[in-house]
């Protein structure tokens, strides 16, 4: 791993986004001084997303990961 190779891939990220709500997380990210818990910095939806995803791995709606990246791999 290269970590300054990293770091200029990430800039060059950054310098690309326009949305507000990521910049605002990364702003908080960088301003933070102390551990922070993920789970307490996502959104409502992004919460109801990941436990709706629970819910369905619960119930056996899942795909094996061979036929998801089958259906995906043009865009991978």
């Amino acid at each position: 791993m290269n970590i300054e190779k990293d770091k200029l891939e990430i800039i060059k990220w950054v310098t690309t986004i326009k949305d507000e709500t990521s910049i605002e997380k990364l702003r908080m990210l960088m301003n933070s001084t102390t551990e922070i818990d993920w789970l307490e910095q996502i959104s409502d939806e992004e919460l109801n997303s990941i436990e709706k995803g629970l819910e369905d791995i619960k119930a056996g709606r899942v795909k094996p990961h061979k036929d998801v990246k089958k259906l995906y791999e043009k865009w991978l």
